[in-house]
C-alpha cells in the first residue's frame, strides 16, 4: 500500500467516525427526561406539556420552554393504543385534548439514521475489501501471492570451479552436468538422457551450495535457489502450489538449474507414522516427484539438492529418473585443506613464513566453512593486536578458537584450582607422549577456553579414515590421564574429568556394540552409528538383544575402561618426575607447546624449560618485526615425512 492510498483510507475512516459520533450525540441530546406515564399525563393536564408525539414504545412531550419529557408506554402498534391514551386525557371531546397537539408516529417508519446505518456498514466493508485487494495485487503485499514460489533467481553467476577447492573428484562428476547444459545435443544424438537431478550429500560446511552455484556459473544458465522450508506453510496446498510455480518459471528460462537446499525438510520418507496422507509435507513431496519425473518432461531443467541426511529421504525421490546422481561431498583431506586455505587467503595479507601445508596438517577434520572461519578469526586477532600481517600465532590461536572458543584470561582462578588443572592437563599430555598410538601433543594450556578449565590439544599426523584397536585403547588411556593425575597427586578427585569420562565411555561402548572389538561378544553389531530418525524408529523396539547380552556389554565396557585406568596409573607413577615438572611449568607459564613438551619428556627440569621459553620471549621483544613462528608444529610434518620415507625404503 502506497502513501496516497494510506492517506485516502485514513480520511474515509475519519469521516465515518465523525458521522457515528454525530449520530450518538444527536441521540443523547435529543433524548428527554424520562418520567412515569401518570406523571406525564398530569403534566399534560396542568398545561406544562403542549405537544405530544406517540410512537411504538414511548410518548414524547414538549413543554412550553422546549424541555422534553418521555414516558415509556406499552406497545401501541395500532389505533386502539392511541384511543386508550386519549381516554386517559378525558376523551376526544376533553378540553385537555383540544388544548394540545397530539401526533401518532408510524412504528414501521424509522429515522433517517436508521436507514443510513446499513448503508454506512456496506460502504465500510466495501472500502476495507478494496484496500486489501489493492495492497495484495498492486501494493506489494503477499496475501494473494501466497502460492507463488519464493525462489531467488540469479543469472550470470561469477562462481567457478576454481573457487571450489579440495574436491577434485566431485568437480569431475559435476563437470559432466555442465557439459549437459552447454551442449545437450552431443548427448541426445547418442541416445543419452540428461540427468534430471543431482543430490549433493555431505556434512555441513563442505561446500554443497557453492558447488551448485559453480555448476550454474560454469554453464552460464539461470540459477533458481530455494530452501526446503520455503515450501511448507500452515495452509494446506500452498507447498504444492509453490512447487508448480517454481517449475513453471524454470520452463520459461530453460536450460536452467533449480537448487533446493536442505531438501530433507520436505523430502522425508512417507508413511513414517508422523502425519496422515494429507499432510502438507507429503503433498509438497508428491508434487516434487511429479514435476521431476511425471507426465510432463522437463528437459533442460536440472534439479540440484543438498542434504546431510540422505538416509531419511523418501526412496521415490532417490530413484533413477529423479535424482539420477548422488555425489558425496566429504570433508577435505590434507591436500584439499591446503588448497581451501589458499583460496580463502587470496584477499588477506599473510606473513611470508606461514606454511599452509603445516596448517592443513594440524586441522584434520575441519570442513571448508571451518577453514574459512579460521582465517577470518586469525585476521581479527591480527587486527586486534595491531599487526599488518597474519602470522602463525594468529592462525594457531584461531584454530583453538574455532574448536573450543575464546580464551578467558580474566576468569579468577584460585591457586588450588590452578594446581589441580595443571596436574590434570599434564596427565593427559604425558600419557599422550608415552602411548605409542596417540597423536602428537601440540599444545597444553590451563587458561580456560569455552567451558573447559584447561585443555590438551593433539594433532593427527595423517587423515586416517579407519582407527585401529590399539589407537582406540591408547586414546582411552590418555583421556583418563587427568583423573589418574588427580588421584596420585591431589589425593582426591574432582568434577573436571566429566567430559573425559563421557568420551571414554562413548569410545568403549562403540568398540563393543558397533565395531566388534570384544572377544567375549564376538563379531556382532548390537548398535548402529546412524543418527536416529524418529519416523523410521517409530513402532520399533529400542533394543534388539537380550538382557543377558546387555549385561555382558556393560561388563566389557567396564573392563576396557578399568584396564586403561590401571595402565594410566602405572605409567604416570613411573614418570612422576615428568608429571611434576610439566605441572610446574604450566602453573608458571600457563601454556606450553610441542617443543616444551618434548624437552620435558626427554628429562629436562622445569627450570630449564622456563629459561628456554623466556629466552624466546626476549628474542621476540628484541626483534619485534620478526613474525613469531611458535608454537610451530613443523617437526610433526618433518617426522611424518621421514617416517613415510623410511617405510618406503623398507618396502
Amino acid at each position: 500500500m502506497n502513501r496516497k492510498s494510506k492517506t485516502i483510507m485514513w480520511i474515509v475512516i475519519a469521516v465515518i467516525a465523525v458521522i457515528l459520533v454525530s449520530i450518538l450525540m444527536s441521540d443523547i441530546i435529543g433524548a428527554g427526561t424520562e418520567i412515569g406515564i401518570n406523571e406525564f399525563i398530569a403534566k399534560i393536564k396542568s398545561g406544562e406539556i403542549t405537544t405530544v408525539y406517540i410512537d411504538a414504545y414511548e410518548a414524547t412531550g414538549t413543554a412550553a420552554g422546549g424541555k422534553q419529557y418521555t414516558a415509556i408506554i406499552s406497545s401501541i402498534y395500532d389505533m386502539s393504543g392511541y384511543e386508550s391514551f386519549i381516554n386517559l386525557l378525558g376523551g376526544p371531546e376533553s378540553p385537555v385534548v383540544n388544548s394540545i397537539s397530539i401526533e401518532l408516529t408510524d412504528p414501521n417508519a424509522g429515522s433517517i439514521w436508521s436507514s443510513l446505518f446499513p448503508l454506512i456498514g456496506v460502504v465500510l466493508v466495501a472500502l476495507v475489501f478494496w484496500f486489501i485487494m489493492r495492497s495484495a495485487v498492486g501494493g506489494g503485499g503477499k496475501a494473494m501471492n501466497i502460492g507463488k514460489t519464493k525462489a531467488h533467481v540469479q543469472s550470470n553467476l561469477k562462481v567457478r570451479f576454481a573457487d571450489v577447492a579440495g574436491a577434485e573428484e566431485e568437480k569431475e562428476e559435476l563437470q559432466e552436468v555442465v557439459e549437459f547444459l552447454k551442449s545437450p545435443k552431443k548427448f541426445s544424438d547418442l541416445g543419452a538422457r540428461i540427468p534430471s537431478g543431482v543430490l549433493l550429500v555431505g556434512p555441513p560446511g563442505t561446500g554443497k551450495t557453492l558447488f551448485a552455484k559453480a555448476v550454474a556459473g560454469e554453464a552460464g544458465v539461470p540459477f533458481f535457489s530455494v530452501s526446503g522450508s520455503d515450501f511448507v506453510e500452515m495452509y494446506v496446498g500452498v507447498g504444492a502450489s509453490r512447487v508448480r510455480d517454481l517449475f513453471d518459471m524454470a520452463k520459461k528460462n530453460q536450460p536452467c538449474i533449480i537448487f533446493v537446499d536442505e531438501i530433507d525438510a520436505v523430502g522425508r520418507r512417507r508413511g513414517a507414522g508422523l502425519g496422515g496422507g494429507h499432510d502438507e509435507r507429503e503433498q509438497t513431496l508428491n508434487q516434487i516427484l511429479v514435476q521431476m519425473d511425471g507426465f510432463e518432461s522437463n528437459e533442460g531443467i536440472i534439479v540440484m539438492a543438498a542434504t546431510n541426511r540422505a538416509d531419511i529421504l523418501d526412496p521415490a525421490l532417490l530413484r533413477p529418473g529423479r535424482f539420477d546422481r548422488q555425489i558425496n561431498v566429504n570433508l577435505p583431506d590434507v591436500k584439499g585443506r591446503e588448497q581451501i586455505l589458499k583460496v580463502h587467503a587470496r584477499n588477506k595479507p599473510i606473513a611470508p613464513d606461514v606454511n599452509f601445508k603445516t596448517v592443513a596438517r594440524i586441522t584434520a577434520g575441519f570442513s571448508g566453512a571451518e577453514l574459512a572461519n579460521l582465517l577470518n578469526e586469525a585476521a581479527i586477532l591480527a587486527a586486534r593486536a595491531g599487526k599488518k600481517l597474519i602470522g602463525n600465532l594468529e592462525l594457531y590461536d584461531g584454530i583453538n578458537k574455532v574448536l573450543m572458543g575464546p580464551q578467558k584470561k580474566s576468569r579468577v582462578v584460585t591457586e588450588s584450582d590452578k594446581r589441580c588443572t595443571a596436574y590434570h592437563e599434564a596427565g593427559h599430555a604425558v600419557l599422550a607422549c608415552l602411548c605409542k598410538h596417540c597423536d602428537p601433543v601440540h599444545e597444553v594450556s590451563i587458561i580456560p577456553r569455552g567451558r573447559a578449565a584447561g585443555y590438551t590439544m593433539t594433532r593427527p599426523e595423517t587423515d586416517d579414515n579407519d582407527v585401529s584397536y590399539n589407537k582406540l585403547i591408547d586414546n582411552i588411556c590418555m583421556s583418563l590421564g587427568g583423573r589418574v593425575a588427580e588421584e596420585l597427586v591431589i589425593k582426591d578427585i574432582t568434577t573436571g574429568a566429566s567430559a573425559d569420562l563421557q568420551h571414554v565411555s562413548s569410545i568403549a561402548r562403540r568398540m563393543v556394540t558397533q565395531w566388534g572389538m570384544s572377544e567375549k561378544l564376538g563379531l556382532v553389531a548390537y548398535d548402529s552409528d546412524q543418527p536416529v530418525f524418529m519416523g523410521m524408529e517409530y513402532g520399533h523396539s529400542e533394543r534388539t538383544y537380550s538382557q543377558e547380552t546387555a549385561n555382558a556389554i556393560d561388563d566389557e565396557i567396564r573392563r576396557l575402561i578399568s584396564s586403561a585406568h590401571e595402565r594410566a596409573r602405572k605409567l604416570l607413577t613411573e614418570n612422576r618426575s615428568i608429571l611434576d615438572n610439566m605441572s610446574r611449568v604450566l602453573v608458571e607459564k600457563e601454556t606450553i607447546y610441542t617443543e616444551e613438551v618434548a624437552m620435558l619428556m626427554k628429562g629436562a627440569s622445569y627450570k630449564e624449560v622456563i629459561e628456554a621459553m623466556e629466552g624466546k620471549e626476549n628474542e621476540r621483544r628484541e626483534n619485534p618485526f620478526k613474525t613469531a613462528t611458535e608454537p610451530s608444529p613443523e617437526h610433526i610434518v618433518k617426522e611424518s615425512e621421514e617416517k613415510e620415507a623410511t617405510e618406503e625404503n623398507k618396502d
